[in-house]
């Protein structure tokens, strides 16, 4: 390969198809149950929250989904985005591996949610959705969301974890701005939220918590749906745009990762730049090595127990057979919000299940270094949540340097970090803390699910 650091795609070499993982998996997701009766989940049951297309792409076994053309016009805004070579990341750790990233950073909300935000926007649009409610931790699917419906003419509720709304104002900002009404969850505005703080008044407020305020908003009326940033398969469907080109680039260098890296919340980025190598996994015998990189406040994946549980705390949603924390499991007020819930994706937690990925934890102040030591060689500064790949990518790069190997390795760089400047100032002001939650803490939560596996 040359010495070029950026690797562009042109528009014409963008994706037209998403890629649905599910068509290729050894072992299929377990089914969603309905909450009450505990069977399988029609897709009558789903209407009153989707529009039938995302139901539809929600149980596909399809191996490829086309991109309407539409939604393809609105992704040209960013994409596609450059794939880097870092360099000077690579020289600062005397590394004998090369590190690549997919940069994300570039779109309209600094992040990768627009890939999903745009095509449930248009979905609800064809469908004459008037109004969507959603949750948002860190604001990046919020604020995605936001520019998404306001181009598609929707009026957006979005319930902002507490803590974060606080921690991130300028994120609330960039949501109005694009139009949206945003409320710090848990509100008084619901019943789950009035709930909540009758029990516990200072609640920073979950993800979990966040749904179910959405969730309820959208089932007490027709007009509304409700639309989520991660978890759900057409979620991580969308997502695949960002391994999609990520393939044709690093056919552009002439390389194949060994690794492959994402941070994890509840799985879509994670899915996006990891879902299309699994492909080759799977179906051409390659043996790439995909990790996900999870906070260890936060540890679904590398501590959680794989069961049925609900995506939200008071028990609106479905019951997803996914590795989880419990549902009523509220982190500790780390900066990387986006990472802030309980449970993993279904699909996800089935492929660990199956040890064909892998999970790691990282606690709060590696990550940090780990994304000044990026902002410093590469001279972008990360997302918080953006900063735990990047740690998981500096250990396999010294691991390498150590054995002497060469490896190949891809890492999302999910988000810019421009709105979490307070972050980086506590920081450096040795305000952060390490956190990590004890056996007991994790055994509480997991005792109060009702053990359906």
């Amino acid at each position: 390969m040359s010495k070029e650091k950026k690797i562009y795609l042109s528009e014409k070499d963008m994706p037209t198809q998403w890629y649905n993982i599910v068509a290729d998996m050894p072992n299929k997701p377990l089914p969603p149950l309905h909450p009450v009766t505990k069977q399988p989940v029609t897709a009558d049951a789903l209407a009153p929250l989707f529009p039938m297309e995302l139901i539809k792409q929600e149980v596909s076994s399809d191996r490829w989904i086309d991109i309407p053309e539409e939604v393809q016009d609105l992704y040209k805004i960013w994409r596609p985005t450059p794939l880097h070579r870092a360099y000077n990341l690579e020289k600062a750790l005397g590394t004998t591996a090369k590190i690549y990233y997919k940069n994300e950073s570039v779109s309209y909300a600094g992040s990768h949610k627009p890939n999903t935000a745009i095509p449930q926007a248009y979905y609800n649009y064809k469908e004459g959705t008037k109004h969507i409610t959603t949750e948002t931790g860190a604001g990046q699917w919020g604020s995605a969301l936001s520019y998404a419906c306001n181009h598609f003419g929707i009026d957006l509720k979005v319930f902002m974890v507490k803590v974060s709304y606080f921690q991130k104002p300028y994120r609330k900002m960039l949501m109005n701005t694009w139009g949206a009404d945003v409320i710090a969850s848990p509100s008084h505005l619901t019943e789950a939220g009035r709930k909540i703080l009758a029990e516990h008044p200072d609640s920073p407020g979950s993800l979990g918590m966040a749904i179910s305020e959405a969730v309820e908003m959208a089932m007490k009326d027709d007009n509304t749906k409700y639309a989520l940033g991660s978890v759900l398969n057409h979620v991580l469907l969308h997502q695949t745009v960002i391994g999609l080109e990520s393939l044709k680039q690093l056919e552009i260098a002439g390389d194949y990762p060994d690794i492959v890296i994402g941070c994890f919340g509840g799985g879509s980025n994670f899915a996006g730049i990891s879902f299309p190598f699994l492909k080759g996994n799977f179906t051409e015998g390659k043996q790439t090595r995909v990790i996900a990189a999870e906070p260890a406040s936060c540890p679904k994946l590398t501590r959680g127990q794989f069961q049925y549980d609900f995506g939200d705390t008071e028990g609106f949603t479905p019951l997803l057979p996914m590795y989880t924390l419990g549902h009523n499991f509220v982190p500790d007020n780390i900066h990387a919000g986006g990472l802030r819930y309980h449970g993993a994706g279904s699909i996800v937690s089935q492929l660990l299940k199956d040890n064909l990925i892998e999970a790691q934890s990282v606690k709060q102040l590696e990550t940090f270094e780990a994304g000044v030591l990026f902002a410093r060689t590469e001279g972008i500064i990360p997302a918080p949540e953006s900063t735990h790949a990047i740690a998981v990518a500096i250990r396999e790069a010294l691991k390498a340097k150590e054995e002497g190997s060469s490896k190949n390795i891809l890492f999302n760089l999910s988000g810019h970090g421009f709105i979490d400047m307070a972050a980086y100032d506590q920081y450096f002001s040795g305000n952060l803390q390490d956190h990590e939650v004890t056996d007991a803490e994790i055994k509480e939560s997991l005792s109060q699910l009702d053990k359906i596996l």
